[in-house]
């Protein structure tokens, strides 16, 4: 009998076991639950879409643009179907300069035939919004004046505040940089631009009988050319020529020639004032506590 209760005592005590041994086999190794199911692979891809694109975005407002030319009006610098990025930290804290290449929104319906193909179907819309494709609706020409500038033809030669242009290195297609006679002064916070293509460019010259005289706001420029980044064999990094870098430009109407230079009165204002301290403290001269 008291096998009959041992064998009972031992089929019990080995079910204990078999079933710790499962219970172990269920659980993961130092005592640690299985982990979670890892993210779907369609939503890792709509994270990773949907952060590209906001970064693009970004890019976009921010930093670089691309834009695509549909015009000849900046012949031979930019011809038509170049692809060219525009970068805008250079106007973060400043304005547009002369002889920088500044792509602008129409600011009063400037764009006629120069509006060139605008994005058609969903996915280039959606990539311009971006970016990603190049955008149109915008124009695209050269600084010659900015607020406070003189700028007028004479003798088929641009000058800007009186100074004669050299712009043989740009103006490659026509005989004379500019035809006709005509003079402008700038209003502040507005801009005077020309294509290279003198010959084919509606630019503010064509413009001065229109709403706004053919000045361009600054609060209009997208940013500045740097760029051509298509077609390959077309790749060119964009500087501002040489003769914009005259300093007799900077004299615009006269204003710095007959206005006391700054400079000077930061220099003189203290050493006026230490000549003063000197000559006051021999007039006064202080001695010694006699204690």
């Amino acid at each position: 009998m008291t096998s009959v209760r041992g064998d009972d005592s031992d089929t019990s005590g080995t079910s204990d076991e078999a079933n710790g041994a499962t219970d172990a086999a269920t659980q993961s190794p130092a005592g640690k639950r299985p982990s979670a199911p890892s993210t779907p692979w369609w939503k890792e891809a709509l994270i990773l879409v949907g952060t590209a694109l906001v970064l693009a975005l970004v890019i976009k407002t921010f930093f670089v643009q691309a834009f695509y030319i549909p015009s000849g009006s900046m012949e031979q610098t930019l011809e038509v179907n170049d692809r060219i990025l525009v970068q805008k930290v250079s106007y973060w804290f400043g304005s547009p300069q002369r002889g920088d290449i500044i792509v602008f929104s129409d600011p009063a319906n400037w764009l006629g035939e120069e509006a060139g193909t605008q994005p058609t179907n969903p996915v280039t819309k959606a990539l311009s919004f971006v970016g990603l494709y190049p955008a149109g609706g915008h124009l695209v020409k050269r600084v010659i004046g900015i607020g406070g500038d003189q700028v007028r033809c004479h003798d088929g030669v641009v000058q800007v505040n009186k100074v004669d242009l050299q712009e043989s290195s740009y103006v490659t297609l026509p005989v004379h940089a500019c035809t006709g006679i005509w003079s402008v002064v700038v209003p502040p916070d507005h801009l005077w631009v020309l294509g290279d293509n003198r010959t084919d460019s509606a630019d503010s010259r064509v413009h001065m009988g229109d709403p706004g005289g053919g000045f361009i706001p600054n609060a209009d420029v997208v940013g500045k050319v740097f760029v051509t980044v298509w077609p390959p064999g077309r790749w060119r990094l964009f500087h501002r020529p040489a003769t914009f870098s005259n300093p007799e430009l900077n004299v615009a109407a006269g204003l710095v020639q007959d206005s006391f230079p700054l400079g000077a009165f930061l220099v003189l204002v203290p050493t006026l004032y230490r000549r003063g301290t000197v000559r006051h403290e021999d007039e006064f001269p202080s001695y010694p506590d006699a204690g």
